[in-house]
């Protein structure tokens, strides 16, 4: 078997088990005393459309941000409802801009239609450290902010720090991340596996901690998916920029 017919043929099986896992976990919380229709299935369609694109960002073709578009559109009304700010803001003034702009350079390095792979290409070892170092200043920094947003919203004693931290981390690390992926870096899956890795925790944390928020497992079910896509996407990516 080919690597394309092998990329082709995980990405179809990602998907399919994707929608399973999402169609079941969806029908058990549905039937859950209380439980929020509306929001359960908003973050099941959430799921699906970001599953989407991210498996055609692994395979470098440009719908991936059609489906990003409707991705950011789910996790806005998520987020508002679960109190989870940080990544609010990261998806409304960062990735809806960002995924725009990933239209036009993408298209500029020979992403067109469903068929036409992206030209990617690596980071040299001047630039690697410069993302190392905006990384880690930039995760202190919004650590920061947003357990300094906790302790003015609600009692300090309440404050699950996990969950703050992991925040901050998945919103620094999309920040950069979503760059890399505009600019077509390889470098972006290693920023993608550590977004989804505190994605877990994240939502992990929020699913323990919080019974009202019942459709959370949902997220928590995508990220895990996420994550071995984020290492296909860095396998297909690595051979993608070395034919540069």
């Amino acid at each position: 078997m080919t690597e394309k017919k092998f990329n082709k043929w995980f990405s179809a099986i990602l998907m399919t088990l994707m929608v399973v896992a999402i169609a079941i976990t969806t029908g058990f919380k549905l039937q859950e005393p209380g439980a929020r229709t509306a929001l359960i299935l908003i973050a099941a369609a959430g799921s699906v459309m970001g599953v989407a694109s991210s498996v055609l960002s692994a395979n470098g073709l440009i719908w991936t941000f059609v489906f990003g578009l409707l991705d950011i559109a789910c996790c806005l009304i998520v987020d508002a409802d679960n109190g989870i700010w940080g990544d609010f803001s990261m998806h409304l003034f960062y990735l809806l801009p960002m995924n725009i702009i990933g239209i036009y350079q993408w298209r500029k390095r020979g992403a067109v239609g469903t068929k036409s792979e992206v030209k990617a290409r690596r980071l040299s070892g001047k630039q690697r450290w410069l993302v190392l170092g905006a990384t880690v200043i930039g995760l202190a920094a919004v650590y920061g902010i947003l357990l300094a947003i906790k302790f003015w919203t609600v009692d300090p004693t309440e404050i699950n720090r996990t969950q703050v931290f992991a925040d901050a981390a998945r919103t620094t690390f999309n920040i950069g991340g979503q760059v890399l992926m505009a600019l077509a870096f390889y470098e972006q899956w290693y920023l993608w596996i550590l977004v989804n890795i505190a994605s877990i925790i994240l939502w992990g944390s929020t699913m323990m901690s919080s019974a009202a928020s019942s459709y959370t497992v949902v997220m928590f079910v995508k990220y895990c998916f996420y994550l071995v896509n984020s290492f296909n996407g860095l396998r297909i990516w690595y051979n993608l920029s070395k034919e540069q």
